[in-house]
């Protein structure tokens, strides 16, 4: 699974903690496709299907760097037609808890003009995970009122996971979205809250999520509307 990004099917920036968790260095692939991919509540794909796949390279110091793509689409006549992200950072784990900081950058088609980066962090203890992403910059012009200053948009998080039977994995997830740049990259207001239960197994996941976004006539997105989302993934070492 990518760390910085989770499955396709479960995008949600929550899945933070454990890279660097390795005893030595080691190289990773990682390929996953589902019927929707969703960020942050959110469709990525107009609610069809996406295919991703990357690259993790972490030391046993701690140390990591890596790179995901996917295909991406927020609606007829925009710009978009792939995510490519790079990140690096540092993470590992002292008993029952782990940490994770680092940075983040989203790369789209250069017509969308709309690139930008994040610096994140999150702390876990057993099952459970807090984190938070703080915007760092971007390429995207202000528009009127607008605020995309360093800070100024986040998003924080808890996550819980654990195993319930057999390797089926449970994983619970709240978050919170909150600044200008949220509302002109995905068109939903500056702050919104999604949720999600997921299950996972074999590299097959499930989950069920929804945002507390109001209905917006006309918006083939829907992200006001609970989502189902299937999907599965792979990891190879090279």
């Amino acid at each position: 699974m990518n760390l910085r990004k989770g499955y396709l099917a479960f995008a949600t920036a929550g899945l933070l903690a454990s890279a660097g968790a390795a005893q030595a260095d080691e190289l990773t692939a990682n390929a996953a496709g589902s019927n929707n991919y969703i960020w942050r509540g959110l469709t990525q794909s107009v609610n069809e299907a996406a295919v991703s796949g990357g690259i993790d390279y972490t030391m046993d110091s701690g140390f990591y760097v890596g790179t995901w793509a996917s295909n991406v689409s927020y609606g007829a006549g925009d710009n978009f037609s792939y995510e490519h992200d790079v990140y690096g950072g540092y993470a590992g784990e002292a008993g029952s808890f782990s940490y994770d900081v680092g940075y983040l950058y989203f790369n789209y088609d250069d017509a969308a003009n709309f690139d930008f980066g994040e610096l994140y962090v999150s702390l876990g203890f057993n099952a459970f995970t807090v984190g938070a992403n703080l915007l760092a910059n971007t390429e995207a012009d202000e528009g009127l009122n607008q605020d995309f200053g360093f800070g100024k948009a986040s998003y924080i998080y808890a996550d819980y996971a654990t195993d319930i039977r057999d390797g089926l994995e449970l994983g619970l997830h709240v978050g919170y979205h909150d600044g200008d740049f949220n509302e002109a990259f995905n068109g939903v207001p500056d702050s919104y809250v999604d949720y999600n239960i997921s299950l996972s197994k074999g590299g097959f996941s499930f989950m069920i999520t929804d945002t507390d976004l109001d209905a917006v006539p006309g918006d083939e997105l829907l992200n006001d509307e609970m989502k189902f989302v299937v999907g599965y993934s792979m990891d190879i070492e090279l």
